[in-house]
């Protein structure tokens, strides 16, 4: 293996920079984002790359007296501009030039890992090796030679365990050496054989001229590789066309004694290598135990049990969810209820504000925005249920036990990850389509996506199953879930054979080997998912139920809520509901306003019902009391919690209970809807129009408003024949 090395590794001294950047860089699964937070922790921001919908993850902060810009790249297995993440990290890496790259890399997977590192290589940029899940390897009884690999590589080589933190403040101290020398400090110049390099040197004497190139902005020896491989994104950018004359002369050899795909002659060259680099650094035992990976792979994946094992393990998130979640749910709903809107008349009278204030304050901004942050402990509590999947690896599991019938409507397995995510937000799930590289997948999935029933539909179901299937709440709940995913199939069955004709495309995706989370990394990653439901509410919903309020109120003076702009609104759209079972002014203004955000059908109702329910005399606490009251009410719902954990009889807390708090609305609903008409009218909420800023992401994708336009319509017309099946049909047979 000593042919491998060009040159070896330089040291050096230079001026110390005040501000560096670094960048993290690896294959996916191989804990980058892992390590990415337990370096940068709260301090990461998330935003978008400029121009494209890939995740954007940086921190800047100070270590050892320095300011680090921490960015944190996508995960990708190659620096070939085929997918969205591949083009956004190798157009960062080579045009913003980092100071020096941490390159993640899996220890128990060291030899796909290193076709990555040796294109990083490429780049000429100080690179530092994590060599993460470090502990994982020593326990399958892997020994990998470090400093070998470092000599090879040219490169410092850190063994980390990211999961614990162990390794990382050595790490960065290494990075940060590395860019203090990164004049000198430069990677190891693999050679790719005498006949690559040949042609390398003779492109790279012709482009060492180029104006990009002496001004260090642009890597010969990458360049240089770039044009033989004919990459027309990289020539192109780099107004390189005026060397194809000389690239062709110099490829031509290549070509006549390797074959015409010189790209794929590379690629070959580097999986040689890099199964070379493994073999000279990486000792194995010799009898190989059968992991537990592959003896848990051996039932979930079984073509008979893999699918009813997905579906129970998604029964047991929702139940689980809500068993947990239904005390704090009820505990927010008894202070949002009652002590913060009387607190809030208090401190508004004090101030002499006028009647119209108080009431926008406490029936418009209190009860709206209010009825919604009631259900953040169901919505943090799937999201981190889902977390939990995806860290653990069943989540990947679950794309390849769908593959089949996923394959019905013309998808692969692979498409299943952004529906599975749509459970959570379907916003996020939108933008996930970017990892499907066939525009046709893109486009199927995403009108796939709405019929996932997300986080937003949930306060919806809680407040009706409360009020009308409680002793059957977690099945109920499920079977809406189920029913999503049902339609989803034979919606796209139809797609399949009309907008979509064609063959269901070859799955092949990485499985991950099963792992057990941090709880830091859990909270974490839930955190980043949930979050975007606090912002709504702070933002579209805060707005809308002001809106809502003005609808409720104008003309001014208006007694009657029906008569209101809202109201009459709602009376001339109600008849298009009535053959549903909900043909009401208060069911179809909630509806309508719920086109924004599905959080505010509720926030509607809260503002519609609730006002026009009878107001009880009660005597009022003091501040102190009411204060002792929520906390012990706290700790009461932990208590409770536990208990419905372990109960075997559904979820006790989601019960109707008639107490001052939470009768309001779901009394009011018991006796404008029928079990039967309430079940339709959450179907109806399930399949209409997704949310406003839902159809913002699709035309964000996809650049047009085509497929948001498709979407609106075969929603808008499915919800309405489902919830007239459900209603008529449970009518005739006598529900």
């Amino acid at each position: 293996m000593s042919a491998l090395i060009a040159s070896t590794v330089h040291r050096g001294k230079s001026g110390r920079r005040t501000h560096l950047t670094i960048a993290v860089a690896g294959n996916p699964n191989a804990g980058k984002s892992t390590l990415t937070n337990a370096i940068a922790g709260s301090r990461l921001s998330v935003g978008n790359w400029p121009g494209v919908t890939v995740e954007k993850k940086s921190a800047t902060f100070d270590f050892q007296g320095r300011k680090i810009t921490l960015v944190d790249l996508p995960g990708t297995y190659s620096l070939s501009p085929y997918t969205q993440e591949e083009v956004v990290a190798r157009d960062y890496l080579v045009h913003e030039k980092p100071d020096v790259i941490i390159n993640v890399v899996d220890a128990t997977n060291l030899e796909r890992n290193l076709y990555f590192t040796l294109q990083l290589l490429e780049l000429n940029i100080p690179l530092v090796m994590a060599l993460n899940m470090h502990d994982e390897a020593a326990q399958k009884g892997f020994r990998i030679d470090i400093d070998k690999m470092a000599l090879m590589l040219g490169s410092a080589v850190i063994p980390t365990v990211a999961t614990k933190g162990e390794g990382i403040g050595r790490l960065m101290e290494t990075a940060v050496a590395f860019a203090d020398a990164s004049e000198t400090q430069r990677p190891a110049v693999v050679s790719y054989g005498e006949d690559i390099e040949k042609a390398v040197a003779a492109v790279a004497e012709q482009l060492k001229d180029h104006a990009d190139v002496v001004s260090g902005h642009l890597p010969l020896r990458w360049m240089a590789l770039k044009m033989i491989e004919g990459d027309a994104r990289a020539i192109e950018h780099y107004q390189t066309e005026a060397y194809a004359a000389l690239t062709e002369k110099a490829a031509h050899h290549l070509r006549s004694a390797h074959g015409e795909d010189l790209e794929a002659l590379l690629a070959d060259v580097r999986y040689g290598l890099a199964a070379g680099l493994t073999r000279e650094t990486l000792r194995k035992p010799e009898k190989r135990k059968r992991e537990l990976t592959e003896r848990i792979d051996a039932v979930v994946l079984n073509r008979y049990a893999g699918i009813p094992i997905f579906f129970v393990a998604m029964w047991l998130m929702f139940k689980l969810t809500f068993d947990i979640a239904g005390p704090f749910t009820d505990w927010l709903d008894g202070i949002v209820a009652g002590p913060l809107p009387r607190w809030a008349a208090v401190l508004l009278a004090a101030i002499s504000a006028p009647d119209w204030i108080v009431s926008l304050v406490t029936e418009g901004i209190i009860a709206g925005v209010g009825s919604v942050l009631v259900f953040l402990p169901p919505i943090f509590a799937m999201m981190f249920f889902i977390t939990l999947l995806e860290a653990s690896g069943y989540l990947a599991r679950a794309a390849f036990v769908m593959d089949r019938l996923m394959s019905a409507i013309g998808l692969h397995g692979k498409s299943f990850i952004p529906l599975l995510l749509g459970f959570g937000c379907n916003v996020p799930a939108i933008y996930a389509t970017r990892t499907l590289e066939n525009p046709r997948d893109k486009a199927l999935t995403a009108l796939l996506i709405p019929l996932m029933s997300c986080g937003a539909r949930l306060p919806v179901y809680v407040v009706f199953t409360a009020a009308f299937f409680s002793a059957y709440a977690v099945t109920v709940l499920w079977s809406l879930y189920l029913l999503g995913i049902v339609l989803a199939v034979l919606v796209g069955f139809l797609f399949k054979k009309t907008l979509f004709r064609g063959e269901a495309p070859v799955f092949i995706m990485e499985l991950p080997p099963y792992r057990i989370p941090t709880a830091k990394n859990l909270m974490i990653h839930t955190w980043e998912k949930g979050k975007h439901y606090l912002m709504k509410a702070g933002t579209w919903i805060l707005a809308i139920s002001v809106f809502v309020w003005f609808g409720l109120n104008l003309p001014w003076g208006v007694e009657a809520k029906k008569e209101s702009y809202l109201g009459k609104t709602g009376q001339i759209i109600a008849p298009v509901f009535a053959p549903l079972g909900f043909g009401t002014w208060e069911a179809a203004s909630s509806l309508l306003t719920g086109v924004v955000a599905k959080e505010i059908v509720v926030a509607t109702m809260g503002e519609v019902y609730a006002p026009g329910a009878e107001e009880k005399e009660e005597e009022a606490s003091s501040f102190s009391e009411d204060v002792r009251e929520i906390t012990v009410s706290f700790g009461g719902a932990f208590v409770d919690a536990a208990k419905n954990v372990f109960s075997t009889f559904g979820v006790a807390t989601m019960s109707a209970q008639e107490d001052e708090e939470t009768a309001g609305l779901k009394s009011v609903l018991a006796k404008t809807f029928t079990p039967l008409s309430a079940y339709a009218f959450m179907a109806f909420v399930l399949l209409y129009l997704p949310c406003f800023i839902v159809l913002v992401a699709m035309r964000h994708e996809f650049g047009s408003w085509k497929w948001a336009g498709v979407t609106i319509v075969y929603q808008t017309v499915l919800a309405w024949m489902v919830a007239f099946v459900i209603y008529q049909g449970g009518r005739l047979v006598g529900l």
